[in-house]
């Protein structure tokens, strides 16, 4: 397994088991909104039945991929979840406290891409965007975040993409996690696909300030000096965390 950062566009391909001509294929256009110059003085949209063949593909194209992410992302929370109740067998412990889990949107997706810099469509959405399926799970304790990865990374069909340590590392404003990009077989009626799952794990301190502080960033209605306060004191209780 590799944890020397991101796997190149023809490693990731095999490991996708892609063929030409399922590359070809992905080469469909974003479902963007239409064009103004199909919408009549009226403001009714007028499009053609190729154009909805278009779009009605690439619609179904994104559902089928997303359905893929999430099956991934299930299959990732179960390998979570048996490590936990072993250990709990075992060793008389629980190192996770709860999992979380979200599915990033198309909307969302798509938006990603273009900060990347590349065209939106099907082939790129799968290419160069990593963390479409996320799995959060919190812990009470540093040690139980370390201890999971590692039994993550000894797992044999699992590997391991890439690991951002925020926790030995953290960012500017005092965030703490680890993020672990990790590839998954999922088994569907006629393949097997290494889907890409990112993984956070953080303690249940670690999670509280992470919400305390997006809370305080969207929060517009502070006025700008009490803002700077309450981030600072933030960033002095991730220090005071972590000690």
């Amino acid at each position: 397994m590799s944890t020397t950062g991101e796997p190149s566009i023809e490693a990731a391909e095999r490991l996708q088991g892609r063929t030409v001509e399922d590359s070809a294929a992905k080469q469909l256009p974003v479902p963007n909104v239409p064009d103004l110059s199909a919408f009549d003085m009226n403001g009714n949209l007028h499009m053609t039945s190729e154009s909805m063949e278009k779009l009605h593909q690439a619609s179904v194209e994104t559902q089928s991929i997303m359905q893929k992410y999430r099956a991934a992302m299930r299959e990732m929370q179960v390998r979570l979840e048996i490590l936990d109740q072993d250990l709990n067998l075992k060793k008389h412990r629980n190192p996770i406290h709860h999992i979380e889990s979200r599915l990033k949107t198309p909307a969302s997706i798509y938006e990603k891409i273009g900060r990347y810099g590349y065209e939106a469509t099907l082939e790129n959405m799968e290419r160069y965007i990593l963390d479409i399926a996320g799995i959060r799970v919190i812990c009470p304790y540093i040690q139980d975040v370390y201890s999971l990865f590692e039994l993550l990374n000894r797992q044999d069909d699992l590997e391991i993409v890439k690991v951002k340590d925020y926790i030995a590392s953290p960012k500017p404003n005092g965030y703490r996690s680890l993020h672990v990009i990790a590839r998954i077989p999922v088994f569907f009626m006629d393949k097997k696909e290494s889907i890409p799952v990112e993984i956070q794990l953080r303690t249940l301190a670690m999670d509280f300030w992470a919400s305390l502080e997006h809370k305080l960033q969207y929060k517009k209605n502070i006025p700008e000096s009490q803002s700077k306060f309450l981030k600072d004191e933030l960033y002095d209780c991730a220090q005071q965390s972590a000690a």
